[in-house]
């Protein structure tokens, strides 16, 4: 494995660099974020600005795999192997996309959310997102299509798109209804969502 050529990747969507693991709760959510995504991996023991600073191997594997068995909902399992690099221990951590989603994590209040990884950061998957991984569950789910989806469609036909908020304002729905009339207008290649100043917008396609 040639940690160097990893580290000059940098953080990106299916990578990140833990200095240390100092919150079971964090590495959780990194677990979520990437299981719920396409996957990635932990490189432990590297700053964020990819300099190594090497870990307790045994340590961070045992911390790796707690947060994974008892701070997600499904637990996570992780393949993780330590190497030896400028004589200093790195741990890699590779998380493969989960096949039952979404994947939750524990948080310091005791509630649990579900995140997914967008570039390089682990952000709370939106209402939005929740639903359409519980449509993808359901089978056999309609999703009527008239003149007054269509017209509710037509809301979202704007250069930067709508917020939830805003599509429900303007809706005039109840905010449940509107997040599953938008889930549906995406899951059917209708709309789509994207991810701005850490905001969810929702556009037409």
């Amino acid at each position: 494995m040639d940690i160097h050529s990893l580290i000059a990747e940098g953080e990106n969507q299916q990578q990140d660099f833990k200095y240390e693991i100092s919150s079971i709760c964090k590495i959780a959510r990194s677990l979520s974020a990437f299981s719920n995504t396409d996957g990635g991996r932990l490189l432990i023991g590297v700053k964020d600005n990819g300099k190594i600073a090497g870990v307790q191997s045994d340590e961070e594997m045992y911390m790796v795999e707690a947060a994974g068995a008892l701070y997600c909902e499904p637990p996570v399992v992780c393949r993780m192997a330590g190497y030896q690099v400028e004589g200093k221990t790195v741990v890699i951590a590779q998380i493969d996309p989960a096949l039952a989603l979404p994947v939750r994590a524990k948080l310091e209040d005791g509630s649990y959310r579900a995140f997914v990884r967008i570039a390089d950061e682990n952000i709370v998957a939106s209402p939005v997102q929740m639903e359409l991984w519980r449509s993808e569950r359901a089978e056999g789910l309609l999703v009527p299509f008239g003149e007054e989806e269509r017209q509710l469609l037509c809301l979202l036909d704007t250069p930067e798109g709508l917020t939830i908020n805003q599509f429900v304002r303007r809706s005039r729905l109840p905010r449940r209804q509107a997040v599953k009339l938008v889930a549906g207008f995406i899951r059917f290649g209708l709309a789509k969502q994207v991810f701005s100043a850490h905001t969810f917008y929702y556009k037409m396609v």
